[in-house]
Formats: structure tokens, sequence, C-alpha cells
């Protein structure tokens, strides 16, 4: 029988732990980006991250270096590009007529500029939660639009959730309306599962309910993995075959440690764990 992922007496005896294909959110270490960009993408690599998913796209550019350099850095760094976090809600005009062309256009743009940089994967962080079924269902049409570019562009478009997803908007919990809603050729979900049981669900329920629609995980915990005994990870990594998940991305948003420290642990945290698998996209 496998040892939990949160048995620290197994960790502590893995001296060596396997190489993995685990990406990072960059949004991880978003202030030592600030000060040193360079040196923060060189440390996730020398950390052992294998993949890096950006946030920080705007005008253009990914942290302020065009798409071209961005992939440079990222490569020269011992990693790949694999994924991006960036949105444009519908303004309210676009709302109500249903007419997105013009956010459309930006997304253009958008596709453009992640195709030049590598990307595999470009997701939508956050939408509010809509006043009515109508909107959210807009919504739903617009996603389905967007994925649609990007898959003819060679890429594929998902959303990440917050807690907030989880409350009802009329009588349907927004989540799941989303999730049946969209068309899973064209709109894939990336499940942020720390969120997930903040909002009170269970990402297992979720993952053989809606099966092969979570194509990314965040693994996440309220700071370090595994520090808060929240998120039950054994019972997620077990259970990813049914989700569909093809990459895991690591994001840390508060600390215990300084940033790098607390990323690195949960780094380590995945490598040592026996029920993570080297690689999930073959």
């Amino acid at each position: 029988m496998l040892a939990p992922c949160s048995s620290k007496a197994e960790t502590a005896q893995q001296s060596a732990p396997p190489k993995k294909n685990i990406a990072l959110q960059l949004y991880s270490l978003r202030d030592d980006i600030k000060k040193d960009y360079a040196g923060t993408i060189k440390i996730a690599g020398e950390m052992g991250f294998t993949a890096v998913e950006a946030a920080g796209y705007g005008d253009g550019k990914f942290y302020g270096r065009t798409p071209e350099e961005f992939k440079a850095d990222i490569e020269a760094a011992g990693m790949k590009v694999l994924s991006s976090h960036t949105t444009k809600p519908l303004s309210e005009k676009e709302l109500v007529s249903k007419d997105f062309s013009e956010s459309l256009k930006w997304w253009d743009e958008a596709i453009k500029a992640h195709k030049t940089a590598g990307m595999e994967y470009i997701v939508a962080p956050w939408m509010d939660v809509p006043k009515t079924l109508k909107d959210l269902q807009t919504y739903c049409e617009y996603y389905n639009e967007i994925g649609k570019r990007c898959k003819e562009n060679g890429m594929s478009f998902g959303y990440h959730n917050h807690s907030h997803e989880f409350q009802k908007v009329e009588d349907k919990m927004m989540y799941d309306y989303m999730l049946e809603n969209t068309n899973p050729e064209y709109v894939f979900f990336q499940m942020d599962v720390y969120l997930a049981v903040r909002g009170l669900q269970s990402p297992v329920d979720y993952f053989n309910k809606y099966k092969g629609r979570f194509v990314m995980l965040h693994i996440k915990d309220n700071k370090e993995l595994g520090q808060s005994g929240m998120v039950g990870f054994d019972a997620i990594f077990k259970n990813t075959d049914a989700a569909g998940v093809k990459h895991l991305i690591v994001e840390v948003e508060k600390y215990n440690f300084t940033p790098a420290e607390s990323v690195k642990q949960s780094l380590d945290y995945l490598l040592n764990c026996p029920l993570v698998k080297e690689s999930y996209d073959k």
C-alpha cells in the first residue's frame, strides 16, 4: 500500500526523488519576479520545474518581454512555456448584445502572441458571478468562441476556478452550468483543487461527474502543499485518469517561508509523493 503524500516520515527517507514533469504558476514568485525577473526564472528551473504558466501578459508581451524573448528566457532556464493566465471580460454592451466582435479582436492578438511564445494553453483565470443565467450562458458562448479560435491555432482554452463559482446563479451551481454549457472540444477546466475545497466541494466528485474535462490541475494549499491538511491530495492523485489530467501546476499564494523556499517545498512534496506520476501527458 502506498504511503500518503502527507507522510513526512516517508518523504524524509527519499533522498533522490524522481524527475517529474511539473509546472510552476509564476504568480507564486510574483514579488521576486518584479525585483529580478531573470534571476527568478533561473531559480525556478534549478529547483526542478519543467514548465511554467505565465501570469504577466499585457500589450502583446509577457512580463514586459516580447513573446520570442519570453520563450527564449524560459527555455534558457531549462523549462518550457506551457500556459498563460489571461482574459478579457465582456463589456456591458457585449453582454446584452451577444456581439463579441470587439473583445474577439483583442483575443486574436492575444492568441497570436501566445502562439509565438510557444504556449499550448491559454486559461481565463477569473470571471465575476453573473447576475442571471442568461448572462452566464452568454459567457459560455463567448468562451466557446475563444476556444474555437485557440484550437484553430493549435492551442487549447480553459477556465480556472476560484471558490465563488461554487455558488448558485438563480437555481444553478455556476461551475456545473459552465461545465455543462461549454463545448468540451473548445473549453477545458483547470481546477484549482484548494479553492474547490474552500468552495465546500470535492474535486474527486467533479472528476468523476465530468470525466475528461480537467486537463490541468492547480495543485495548491493554503500555503505550502500539505501544510493545511484541508486538501485530500491522495484521493486527487488517485483519480487523475477520470479527470483527464495532462498537467500538474504548482501555485503558492501565501507563505510560511520566503516565496522561493515555499515553492521549493511544494515541488518537493510532489516529487516525493509516490502517487504523483512522472508525466501525465502521454
